[in-house]
């Protein structure tokens, strides 16, 4: 999950870099923090932590994700993305937020 995370916000890096100039401050930033933050959150929180503390930074993670999925919607709004290519990447963040919320339901 940690994988399929990094390399998520890798794609929407990715995906930022196609945002018009003037978003790269705003919406391009804000989308791309919220992406690494999944992943980050995720590994500060297996670190020797108790399970309670590990589910708490599981909780961050979904709610970054949480947070990735709206800037999509703000951006296919814009039109910065196509319907497909917004379709591909919420079916990407769904399936990862199910696998996110499996782990911390695992650590009760």
């Amino acid at each position: 999950m940690w994988q399929i995370s990094l390399e998520y916000g890798e794609t929407i890096n990715d995906v930022s870099l196609t945002f018009p100039d003037y978003e790269k401050f705003n919406l391009a930033y804000q989308i791309i923090r919220a992406a690494d933050s999944v992943a980050l959150n995720i590994a500060e929180g297996s670190v020797g932590q108790s399970n309670a503390e590990f589910g708490r930074f599981i909780g961050y993670s979904i709610r970054s994700l949480a947070e990735v999925v709206t800037c999509l919607y703000k951006v296919q709004l814009r039109k910065y993305i196509s319907r497909e290519e917004f379709d591909r990447l919420y079916d990407d963040a769904f399936q990862l937020m199910n696998q996110i919320a499996a782990l911390r339901n695992s650590l009760k």
